[in-house]
């Protein structure tokens, strides 16, 4: 008999499934894992470095490039430490605003994981469906920032500006005849709240038909049943959160027992796993699509009765009108130190999280009464469950680490930093 002895695998950076920046170094007995060795930093930045040279508003858009998938999400645990820090809080239109962008933030980080996980274990319809409705939150989130991923939309004291009271259309070109035109503009007509309404009216039918592709096909559950199983004195010890912590069977939710802006006024459900594997984290999401879209009706139906201003009325934080800036010479010496030197911050130190579509997304900021922060450190919750990795593949074949790495739901902006 030939003496047969581990080997090692580089399984990444280029794979498909390791988004091209993680690199897995597997120590394999055949197709069994026996120890992975995940290597991080491919994409590093220096995110927390470079926001401590800049000015507190020049570092919002930052955020948006840690979970490029959750991007108002991570602007909103970043602008609500500068807020508990400088004692101020939004208008309560600007809080409604916030967590109803945060709920379709939650929809629009999911539809990419469904699309992407399921594309990396062989399904490939799904990935087309989820874009498909993907494509109407964007033009969302491009009618109120101008943008449709960083949008820098969450500023101290409340938000840029009003939604749009019309919703932008597409415009005739030769790539659509009329009836065609007709047809993706039908639902465009009012304002961006009624084309948010249209948009909760149908997406709940969307998840049931992801639902009837996955839920119960058995390649699907043959692929996810049983891989990747956590128990839940196991995730708690490992610092898990979100759908990896609630999916085995944790009930904990930020949103619920820490409750930030207005989620306490909110009704929602928190959906638990019960497994601890790949199959329950996967209902879980689904489950979070149906209630995320639950409270942005209930957001929509509030921002319809109750207008009002979305930004405090401070000069040292809120830029003046262009109108304002034109003519009156106060306003503009207020636009340019806002633009060029920022604001200050008292003296102190302060964590803020949010229940980001990935887990605990947190902002430890400490400041020194200058215009940047003296220290900013970023809780990532991909980070987290990254370092897992190991645990979580041991025993499993080489084609489980795929559908591992499609469950923790990891994107490397934030976890890389």
């Amino acid at each position: 008999m030939p003496e047969i002895r581990n080997f090692t695998m580089n399984f990444g950076p280029q794979h498909p499934a390791a988004h091209g920046v993680l690199r897995l170094v597997l120590e394999m007995d055949g197709e069994v894992i026996e120890r992975a060795d995940p290597h991080i930093g491919l994409l590093h930045r220096a995110t927390e470095k470079l926001a401590e040279s800049k000015p507190f508003n020049q570092s919002i858009g930052y955020m948006d490039r840690l979970d490029y998938v959750s991007m108002m999400c991570n602007e909103h645990a970043y602008v609500l430490a500068m807020e508990k820090l400088l004692g101020i809080a939004p208008p309560p239109r600007a809080q409604y605003i916030r967590v109803m962008f945060d709920e379709i933030t939650r929809i629009l980080n999911h539809l990419m994981w469904i699309g992407a996980h399921g594309l990396d274990i062989g399904a490939m319809t799904v990935f087309l469906y989820a874009f498909r409705e993907r494509e109407d939150l964007m033009d969302c989130y491009e009618a109120v920032s101008g943008t449709r991923m960083h949008a820098t939309y969450y500023r101290p004291g409340g938000v840029y500006r009003d939604l749009p009271e019309q919703m932008p259309k597409f415009e005739s070109s030769s790539r659509y005849s009329r009836s065609d035109l007709e047809h993706l503009n039908r639902n465009r007509e009012g304002s961006l709240l009624d084309f948010i309404w249209d948009f909760t009216e149908r997406f709940p039918a969307c998840v049931d038909e992801y639902e009837t592709l996955l839920t119960d096909n058995r390649i699907w559950k043959q692929r996810t049943v049983g891989i990747g199983v956590v128990s839940p004195e196991r995730a708690m010890q490992l610092g898990f959160s979100g759908a990896m912590l609630r999916g085995s069977g944790v009930e904990w939710d930020l949103r619920k027992k820490q409750p930030y802006e207005v989620y306490a006024e909110m009704d929602f459900d928190i959906p638990v796993g019960v497994n601890g594997d790949c199959y329950d984290r996967y209902l879980v999401r689904m489950e979070e699509l149906r209630q995320s879209n639950n409270i942005v009706r209930q957001c929509v139906k509030w921002l319809r009765e109750n207008p009002g201003p979305v930004m405090l009325d401070d000069p040292k934080l809120v830029p003046p009108s262009r109108e304002a800036m034109k003519e009156d010479m106060e306003a503009l010496i207020h636009h340019f130190k806002l633009f060029t030197e920022g604001m200050c911050i008292a003296e102190g130190e302060t964590y803020q999280a949010v229940e980001a579509p990935k887990g605990e997304f947190g902002i430890y900021l400490i400041c020194d009464g200058a215009n940047k922060p003296y220290r900013l450190k970023i809780r990532a919750p991909g980070f987290v469950h990254m370092s897992a990795m190991d645990e979580m593949v041991r025993g499993h074949m080489l084609a489980d680490v795929v559908a591992v790495i499609g469950t923790q739901d990891i994107v490397f902006g934030e976890v890389d930093r």
